[in-house]
C-alpha cells in the first residue's frame, strides 16, 4: 500500500514538473515575441515599396499609380484584404503578386514571365516583395473579406480546397497534415488550423512577413514555395493557379480576421538551451522596460 502511494506521488510530481516546464516554455516564447514587436525590419521594405509604387520605371518609364488592385485604378487602401479576387481585364482570379505582375507588364513594360522565373529575393522579385509589404501595410487593421460572387472565384475556392487536402510526395503530406487541427506545432512553432478563421493576425492574416530566421521579407507566394519544399513537392510555379487557389481557400476561411501584415515571424526554436537563452533575454528585456504591447508580434504559420 505504502509502495503504491509512493509511486502515485512520484507520478504526480513528475506530471506537475512536466506541466510547469511546458508552461515556462510557452511563457518564454511569448515574452520573446513581445520583445521583438518594436522596430519591425519590415518597415524598411514598406518604405521601399511605397517608393517603387510611385517611381517611373521600366521600358515605358511609368509608375504603378494607375494599377487597379480591385478597388479602382490607384486605390490601395483596403485592397489587400480582398485579394485574391476576379479581375475583368485578365478574366482571371489573381492574388496580389500575380496582379502586380500584370500591372508591371501592362503599365511599365516589364516581362511578367521573366520576373516569374526570377529566384525569390533577386531582381524584380525583390522589388515585388517591397511592393507587397507596402500594399499590405495600407490594409493593416482591416478584416479579410474575400469576394465570392463570381463563378471563377468559387471555382478557385474549390480548387484551393482540393489542393489543401491533396496528399502525396515521399512523405504522403498535404497542407492539411500541418494546418487542419488545433494544437499542433513544430518544436515550439504553433501551426494554426487554416480550415477556419484561426484569429486576428494568425496564419493567412500574418503574411507577408519579415522572417526572423532568414532576415528577409517573405510574400505569400514565397511562403507557399517553402511549404511545397517541406512536403518534398516540386514548386508549381510563381503566381500559378494552384498557389492562387490556395490563397483563395485560406483567405475565404480567414474571413473576419484582422490583418497585421507585414508581421514578424519568429524562427522555429527548440531545445532547453534555447529556452534558457530566451528566459535570460526576456528577463533583461523586462528589467529594461522592453516588454511593450503592439500589433506586430511574431506570428505562427
Amino acid at each position: 500500500m505504502v509502495k503504491s502511494l509512493s509511486f502515485a506521488l512520484m507520478a504526480l510530481t513528475l506530471a506537475g514538473a512536466a506541466l510547469a516546464q511546458q508552461k515556462s516554455s510557452a511563457d518564454g516564447i511569448a515574452e520573446y515575441r513581445k520583445m521583438l514587436e518594436d522596430g519591425n525590419p519590415a518597415e524598411l521594405f514598406e518604405a521601399k515599396g511605397e517608393n517603387l509604387w510611385k517611381q517611373k520605371r521600366g521600358p515605358k518609364n511609368a509608375s504603378l499609380e494607375q494599377c487597379d488592385l480591385g478597388k479602382g485604378a490607384g486605390k490601395v487602401k483596403g485592397a489587400f484584404v480582398e485579394l485574391p479576387r476576379y479581375f475583368d481585364d485578365t478574366k482571371q482570379v489573381q492574388d496580389l503578386e500575380s496582379r502586380l505582375l500584370t500591372c508591371m507588364e501592362t503599365l511599365q513594360g516589364f516581362n511578367a514571365a521573366e520576373i516569374a522565373k526570377t529566384p525569390f529575393g533577386r531582381g524584380e522579385q525583390a522589388n515585388i516583395e517591397g511592393l507587397v509589404a507596402w500594399i499590405s501595410t495600407e490594409s493593416r487593421g482591416m478584416k479579410f473579406n474575400l469576394p465570392q460572387g463570381h463563378a471563377e472565384e468559387k471555382k478557385m475556392l474549390e480548387l484551393g480546397k482540393r489542393a489543401f487536402f491533396f496528399r502525396g510526395g515521399p512523405y504522403d503530406f498535404s497542407c492539411a497534415s500541418c494546418h487542419s487541427e488545433a494544437g499542433k506545432r513544430i518544436r515550439l512553432q504553433d501551426l494554426p488550423d487554416l480550415t477556419k478563421n484561426p484569429g486576428d493576425g494568425i496564419g493567412f492574416a500574418a503574411w507577408p512577413a519579415y522572417r526572423v530566421s532568414s532576415g528577409e521579407l517573405w510574400s505569400m507566394q514565397r511562403r507557399l514555395n517553402d511549404c511545397y519544399r517541406q512536403q518534398r513537392f516540386p514548386f508549381p510555379g510563381y503566381a500559378s493557379d494552384v498557389t492562387i487557389a490556395l490563397g483563395v481557400y485560406m483567405g475565404v476561411h480567414a474571413k473576419g480576421a484582422e490583418s497585421i501584415a507585414p508581421s514578424r515571424i519568429c524562427a522555429q526554436l527548440q531545445g532547453s538551451s534555447t529556452l534558457a537563452m530566451l528566459t535570460r533575454v526576456s528577463a533583461v528585456g523586462a528589467q529594461a522596460g522592453g516588454l511593450k504591447s503592439g500589433t506586430r508580434s511574431c506570428g505562427p504559420m
